[in-house]
């Protein structure tokens, strides 16, 4: 799983990037966060067709703020350049629904 810094990567990977991207908005204070960041890392190991990165919305919060980032966690699906999806809260059983449905 890749950490993505700044913005400009942040642009770069989603208009680049041919797999399903799945972006974790997270926060390192946040409780929620850091309970679904167990099973993220499992599935960015079995699922090598989907491109999973996490953007820290307090080191990166010029991404953050350019997507609207308001609660976390915060997950984006991106394909082929576009966002396809959102799923706001750390709802693993439909995080992985809506990543199957996209890949």
């Amino acid at each position: 799983m890749k950490t993505v810094a700044t913005k400009a990567e942040f642009d770069h990977l989603i208009s680049t990037e041919k797999n399903l991207v799945v972006v974790d908005f997270f926060a390192t204070w946040c409780g929620p966060c850091k309970v679904i960041a167990p099973q993220l890392q499992k599935w960015s190991e079995e699922y090598d067709d989907v491109t999973f990165v996490k953007i820290d919305v307090d080191e990166n919060d010029e991404t953050a703020e350019a997507c609207g980032i308001s609660a976390m966690p915060t997950f984006f699906l991106y394909k082929n350049g576009k966002k396809v999806d959102e799923i706001v809260g750390a709802n693993a059983e439909r995080l992985l629904e809506k990543i199957i449905a996209n890949k």
